[in-house]
């Protein structure tokens, strides 16, 4: 595909998450990103960084994530150059992240295209996905422009986020990005449902693509106090003072998201419509959703499983653990590392209560 490996296309992965909402196998000392959990043998970090790579050479992929995980992240991306592995000290949401990624990158091209995605999201169709990118790409080129993926909502889900776009204001030279109207946070079921029905609507990826200068120019209008932070120090990254720097850095910088930040109050944001067989699988019940299935509705992730009378359920369990189960329908059970999980897939919004009480009576080690 023309273009794949132009130098001056990079690529940030945002690889910082806790994944708490896929307890018991994601833990604090080993989150979602770095779990297989459609198991296909790849972690969903390692698919992420595969996409990656189809967008533009290795040595222009970063990965930021928390100091926590930066062991984690060289254990799954030999490929990865070390230094490209960006570990934040402290979790400040995705604005800073993207900042201090994108100041190493403006070290090495001013007129970088840049991707930024999350790496825990399953993508299916990854060449409709690349072409999407591209497309992006070619308009970031042209004009000074925010670009986010939309994705084409199938149904009112409460979880995602939405964009709304203008249906007949289109990019110029290109009638297939949109100019985004609004963005509306996860709504209640009955506007999630109005909005479906319009037609004018569509899932917030989390997925970003502009140029450099562009979101510069956005950081500095609307979040000038991370910029400032940020050029303070800019001398010292890619030196032996960056680590502390980043240190005194994020102990002033503001917390806040890349979409409240900046998405939610620029102008000059458009959106790509999509359609790649998208899902940020942030829970058990989204990850059911994507799953292949029996003729009875069960999705496994087991090697020993034996199931009777059971309907609708999502189980996942080590592929040396034997499995038994009865009159089962609608449930999700999870084992890992000791922690068996049963839970109504209707009511797994309920599993940070089940964390939270874990955590107070029977004590960290199984969170």
């Amino acid at each position: 595909m023309q273009g794949l490996k132009e130098n001056k296309n990079f690529c940030i992965i945002m690889a910082g998450g806790i994944g708490s909402r896929f307890w018991p196998m994601s833990r604090t000392r080993r989150p979602k990103q770095f779990l297989d959990v459609l198991g296909t043998g790849e972690t969903l970090l390692q698919s992420t960084f595969e996409r990656a790579k189809m967008i533009c050479p290795i040595e222009n992929i970063y990965v930021v994530t928390s100091k926590l995980y930066g062991e984690l992240v060289e254990h799954d991306l030999p490929e990865c150059r070390k230094e490209n592995i960006l570990c934040e000290p402290v979790r400040r949401n995705t604005a800073p992240c993207i900042a201090y990624a994108m100041a190493k990158i403006e070290k090495r091209c001013e007129d970088a295209l840049v991707l930024v995605m999350p790496s825990d999201h399953l993508i299916v169709d990854k060449e409709n996905f690349v072409n999407r990118i591209f497309q992006g790409f070619r308009l970031a080129q042209r004009e000074q422009v925010l670009i986010c993926l939309g994705i084409k909502a199938a149904y009112p889900n409460t979880g995602y986020g939405y964009i709304q776009y203008n249906m007949d204001v289109c990019s110029q030279d290109d009638c297939g990005i949109k100019k985004v109207k609004l963005f509306t946070e996860k709504p209640a079921y009955e506007m999630a449902c109005s909005f479906v029905e319009s037609g004018d609507f569509l899932w917030n990826a989390g997925i970003f693509i502009w140029s450099l200068q562009a979101i510069k120019a956005a950081f500095a209008k609307f979040l000038p106090e991370i910029t400032e932070v940020i050029l303070k120090g800019r001398d010292l990254l890619d030196t032996d003072q960056e680590e502390a720097f980043v240190e005194d850095a994020y102990s002033i910088c503001p917390s806040i998201s890349i979409d409240y930040g900046i998405m939610e109050k620029a102008d000059n944001v458009y959106v790509i419509p999509s359609d790649f067989g998208w899902s940020d699988i942030g829970t058990w019940g989204a990850l059911y959703n994507v799953m292949n299935k029996d003729e009875n509705g069960n999705s496994v992730v087991g090697k020993n499983v034996m199931l009777y009378d059971c309907t609708n359920c999502l189980i996942n369990v080590p592929k040396d653990r034997l499995l038994v189960a009865q009159g089962l329908d609608d449930y999700i059970i999870v084992e890992s590392e000791g922690v068996v999980m049963m839970c109504k897939k209707g009511e797994e919004q309920r599993i940070k209560q089940f964390t939270t009480d874990v955590e107070i009576e029977k004590g960290n080690e199984y969170i």
